[in-house]
């Protein structure tokens, strides 16, 4: 029986190497980023095209390769930074393991001009699929640069798998912020399809947070100083007022690298409980100081996983440190005792002597005897003037619910009802709604009505959602949303990560019935909004609305239309407590049971529900 296992060829190997190391564009420039910083680059240029599908360059102005260290940096586990295994415990650079450039080089194909200030040419070498296809002496500038095209070429399973390029942009970005975020120090230029997105000079930390986010956080973030034996923690938490339902920036970096850490999450939240709503996100820049022998930095193929050796005593100085921050810039409730028309009390004065208190006692008084004591007389009271007007003021106390206009001139307009055969048959014969059953709102949630087989329950707001997402779904299909100038245009500000998003769905916010004009710099005007979200906050749901498609990542274009419609039905439709007429509640109804999936909202909420009469007698059953 011949032998069954053999050694796989290294460009197997290397491929098979690549699917844990490079996912995604994303991971090229990170792992050509961070060796650029390892090369002690102060200037980094960073020039992509189609999301880096087609191709991505990093140039640097570091200490580049000779001749032979740029041949051997493309061999596995080929690298400077270690010697032997103890040198694992002792790093303070971004890569390491020698992987990152043997990977890249069997999935793309790769290009390198690199030179030292000492040479007087550099080298050039292309590889493809981990195979050398040139090598030869070229003029250059100091330092490296690369040329990485036509990303998983030869995997085409992977290729296939890439998602659009706004969210391969995105991902991109979040990178390029983790590693701008920790070298402050560096120069930053990033180019996407010849648009300048970034231009970072060198600057302190906060003005990087700031050049990368926007000057509106700089009154949003305190300042963070924790100085221990065992850690050093500086950077910048969010005041509580500033915390959000999402989009909050939230990065954790130690020893110059960035890092996810659930548990030092907990901790560093331990400090704003009671001071933002539940849910709440809040903002903070952490970075750590620690000695590099009580941290694991390899036990993940990206490196943003890191065991610490002390992870309590660490989670008990984060959440101290964050304490002390917040009530160190008076961010905390705290009691102000007024002092002004306060009495004097005097202070113990030891050398006086101490008088024991005399009680005086009348012994002439006889309470039986009369006129030994003044008598009191209370006072009479007009008791029909004290009750004058009280059927008036029970009137008057009593509070009018507030209405609404449920008809299609309301800012809750319903729509046309999409009609159809199947919603038809399912409002009259599957729910059996009897026609002209009297509609009941309870506790401002729910409109009940009868039904053949018991009592319908209706949830009012998720009713709205379903008709408006219907609504908007149907706008943004045939482009037809209507637009509603407004009086005076708001200006929105857009980090650049929301920008490029905005960009991609610019024709998709216009046909729900927005209207943006980019005023450059991440600046847009909102000079209309869709008819009948009157009085809401238009920067606030325009910037809800981005959140929503970058945290859910949609890929295909039905998916990123469903994610605006459902964000702007949500915002729009009417809200627990909201009182309705009668007329209100059947227009809702009808619109309700027109729509094609009436009994769940668009993310899968119970919309309706029946109580059946057999359990309904069974409750009065003897």
């Amino acid at each position: 029986m011949s032998d069954i296992i053999q050694l796989l060829p290294d460009s197997v190997a290397n491929q098979i190497a690549a699917g844990e190391v490079i996912q995604r564009p994303a991971s090229v420039i990170k792992e050509l980023v961070e060796n650029a910083i390892d090369a002690g680059a102060k200037n980094i240029q960073i020039i992509i095209n189609d999301a880096g599908k087609t191709s991505m360059q990093v140039i640097d102005d570091g200490c580049g390769m000779s001749e032979m260290d740029a041949r051997l940096a493309f061999e596995r586990h080929a690298t400077s930074k270690i010697r032997q295994a103890s040198d694992l415990f002792s790093l303070r650079t971004m890569g390491f393991r020698g992987e990152a450039l043997a990977s890249i080089a069997a999935i793309a194909q790769v290009e390198l001009l690199t030179k030292r200030a000492e040479d007087e040419v550099g080298v050039c070498i292309r590889m493809a699929g981990s195979k050398l296809e040139a090598q030869e002496a070229v003029a250059t500038n100091n330092g490296s640069h690369f040329i990485i095209k036509n990303l998983f070429y030869n995997v085409p399973a992977r290729r296939k798998f890439l998602k659009t390029d706004a969210t391969e942009l995105n991902k991109i970005l979040n990178e390029f912020e983790q590693i701008a975020l920790v070298n402050p120090e560096v120069a930053f230029t990033l180019y996407s399809n010849d648009l300048e997105l970034f231009n970072l000079p060198p600057a302190t930390i906060r003005q990087r947070i700031l050049h990368l986010f926007g000057k509106k956080l700089n009154q949003e973030l305190l300042s963070l100083e924790v100085d221990t034996t065992l850690i050093n923690i500086t950077g910048f938490v969010g005041k509580p007022e500033s915390s959000r339902k999402r989009g909050a920036h939230q990065f954790f970096f130690v020893n110059g690298r960035y890092m996810r850490h659930p548990y030092f999450y907990k901790a560093l939240m331990e400090a704003y409980q009671e001071l933002i709503p539940s849910g709440d996100q809040i903002s903070y820049f952490v970075y750590f100081d620690i000695d590099p022998a009580t941290i694991d930095v390899n036990i993940h193929p990206t490196k943003t996983e890191i065991k610490f050796e002390n992870e309590q005593a660490i989670w008990q100085i984060i959440a101290a440190g964050v304490k002390e921050t917040l009530g160190r810039f008076n961010e905390v409730p705290s009691i102000d005792f007024d002092t002004e028309g306060m009495p004097d009390i005097p202070t113990f004065d030891d050398t006086e002597p101490v008088a024991v208190p005399q009680v005086h006692v009348n012994t002439d008084f006889n309470p039986f005897k009369t006129g030994s004591a003044p008598v009191y007389k209370r006072k009479e009271l007009d008791w029909e003037e004290l009750y004058a007007g009280v059927s008036k003021g029970s009137k008057m106390n009593t509070p009018s619910a507030p209405t609404a206009d449920f008809t299609t001139d309301s800012s809750f307009e319903l729509g046309e009802p999409i009609q159809s055969k199947a919603s038809a048959s399912l409002y009259e014969e599957e729910q059996n709604y009897e026609k002209g059953s009297t509609l009941l709102q309870f506790k401002g949630k729910y409109i009940l009505t009868s039904v053949k087989s018991g009592l319908m329950l209706i949830d009012q707001h998720r009713a709205h959602v379903c008709v408006l997402y219907d609504k908007y779904m149907n706008q943004i299909q045939q482009k037809k949303g209507s637009s509603q100038g407004v009086l005076f245009p708001e200006i929105i500000d857009l980090p650049v990560s929301q920008s490029t998003i905005l960009e991609s769905l610019k024709e998709d916010f216009s046909a729900v019935g927005f209207e943006l004009t980019n005023l450059g710099g991440g600046s847009y005007a909102i000079n209309g909004i869709p008819e009948g979200i009157e009085g809401l906050d238009p920067v606030a749901l325009v910037h809800k609305m981005l959140e929503t498609a970058m945290d859910k990542g949609g890929d295909i274009k039905s998916e990123v239309h469903s994610i605006l419609a459902l964000t702007l039905a949500k915002s729009a439709a009417i809200v627990y407590g909201q009182v309705l007429s009668h007329s209100e509640m059947g227009s809702l109804v009808d619109a309700l049971f027109a729509c094609a999936a009436p009994n769940y909202t668009p993310d899968g909420l119970l919309v309706l529900s029946t109580i059946l009469d057999d359990n309904i007698n069974k409750l009065f059953e003897r």
